[in-house]
């Protein structure tokens, strides 16, 4: 006998004071103060609920989470290769869906959720997580960016932004910006390029109860659904560890993050500021930028001036002049 496949509907939170009180991602980890990976990781759990299965790419928040054969979900979660992360979550979501179909299972499709670094999304990961939403599995792939590959020593991402000073970026006499490229826009990548998909959004740990609200519609979605996530990592960016908040609040209000919905082709966007800052301002409070000069602030907020102007559109990025040796 055939069953049909149930799926969870998350109501939403209006307010902070409404978010769940239960944790499902608790302390026992190793991650650094003011981690902001881990804050996220903390607000998605709250999202979603128990009915959660985790899966884990190699990164940081695998490393730091699941060290000495101990992790800190009490859901259940599994660690993936850094490069299949997408692959793994679309063979459990299938095999949930026979057992539950067959009668073998009872209950609702538990929420699928793959939490992958920037490198793990839109670079080793990226054939893996293009593929899953291409088959249209129903399954949430989140992006928690730190803009680097921190887990092995700050290397620079497909998603570091121009001008950071990174260990395989370092600023010096023949390359004085430090990483001459501007980063991949990895919901763009998703929208632009997967049909199947209809609900696409990013968010900041600055702003808990619009990150937890959409991670509560993406789940609810049937069908694959892809989350950005800006995680200011106080180790990477050189800031102090208590101003983690205040730097994803600067990113919002500069126009280096922006956190909008695209849902069915239509653009929302949350917290967009009557006015930009200079994105002056937001580069102060980091250290990997301290080495720009004027020149390549303007070149950086050029950048930034092009994305905020034109809402929901690509932004052709500056092509970087050729070094001569």
């Amino acid at each position: 006998m055939t069953v049909a496949v149930r799926t969870q509907n998350l109501p939403p939170i209006k307010l902070i004071r409404n978010v769940p009180k239960e944790e499902y991602y608790v302390p026992g980890h190793r991650t650094c103060a003011g981690c902001g990976p881990a804050l996220q990781y903390k607000l998605v759990a709250k999202a979603a609920g128990p009915n959660t299965i985790f899966l884990g790419p190699t990164g940081c928040m695998y490393v730091a989470n699941a060290s000495y054969l101990c992790t800190p979900y009490t859901v259940p979660w599994m660690h993936t290769q850094i490069t299949n992360g997408g692959a793994v979550a679309s063979g459990i979501e299938a095999a949930y869906k026979v057992l539950l179909r067959k009668g073998k299972r009872t209950g609702e499709l538990p929420n699928i959720i793959v939490m992958a670094g920037d490198g793990g999304t839109v670079d080793i990961g990226l054939q893996a997580m293009s593929a899953m939403m291409y088959r249209a599995h129903d399954a949430l792939f989140i992006c928690y960016d730190n803009e680097a590959y921190t887990n092995t020593g700050i290397q620079t991402s497909p998603t570091t932004p121009y001008g950071a000073n990174t260990t395989f970026t370092p600023p010096g006499p023949a390359i004085p910006e430090g990483k001459t490229l501007f980063p991949k826009d990895p919901p763009q990548l998703v929208i632009g390029g997967h049909p199947a998909v209809k609900y696409v959004a990013t968010a900041s740990v600055a702003y808990p109860v619009d990150l937890i609200n959409k991670v509560r519609k993406a789940l609810n979605v049937q069908g694959p659904t892809f989350m950005h996530i800006h995680c200011p990592c106080p180790k990477g960016w050189k800031f102090d560890e208590a101003k983690t908040i205040e730097v994803a609040r600067m990113a919002i209000e500069t126009g280096m993050w922006n956190c909008y919905e695209w849902e069915n082709g239509e653009y929302r966007y949350q917290f967009k500021p009557k006015k930009y800052r200079p994105v002056r301002e937001y580069l102060k409070l980091q250290g990997r930028f301290a080495h720009l000069t004027d020149a390549h602030i303007a070149k950086l907020q050029a950048f930034v001036d092009a994305k905020v102007k034109a809402p929901g559109i690509p932004v052709a990025a500056p092509v970087p002049t050729p070094q001569v040796h």
